[in-house]
């Protein structure tokens, strides 16, 4: 499974990102190119501020869905999104995707953190893990735009 944290990994996420365009259109889905780029800034926020989460995180979450998040096995296209990281409007791509592309640094900067707090919804993941799982959301997405 591929890793952000992989550096030909990450440089080539970086060069797909730059690749995409506000005339990128989706493959599937619903979202536009500026409103998938303000989506996935989400998934890093949480890896980068590294707070600790109230309460234990989601049990159906942690049961059925986490070990998708960082294996092989690609998402289906048109899996649903939780209606907090749903754009409800038009974003500004070119000011979102700069803010996505800071994170992915910022993201890949950690790689040598020791220490990681549970995520607030699927729980603990080894730093391996981590990158993983950013990966493999990122890429989702990317792809859904043909980049």
């Amino acid at each position: 499974m591929k890793s952000l944290f992989n550096e030909s990994v990450y440089q080539e996420t970086l060069a797909r990102i730059d690749a995409l365009d506000e005339k990128s259109q989706r493959k599937w889905g619903k979202m536009t190119v500026g409103q998938m780029v303000w989506h996935c800034q989400f998934p890093f926020v949480i890896a980068v501020k590294n707070k600790k989460p109230k309460g234990n995180g989601n049990l159906f979450a942690r049961l059925f869905f986490k070990k998708s998040l960082y294996n092989d096995k690609p998402w289906r296209k048109n899996l649903p999104t939780s209606p907090a990281l749903k754009a409800r409007e038009e974003k500004d791509f070119q000011q979102e995707r700069a803010k996505l592309k800071q994170l992915v640094i910022e993201f890949y900067q950690t790689k040598t953190r020791k220490e990681w707090n549970p995520h607030p919804l699927f729980g603990s993941f080894t730093p391996e893990q981590w990158g993983q799982m950013e990966y493999k959301h990122l890429n989702h997405h990317l792809t859904q735009f043909g980049v």
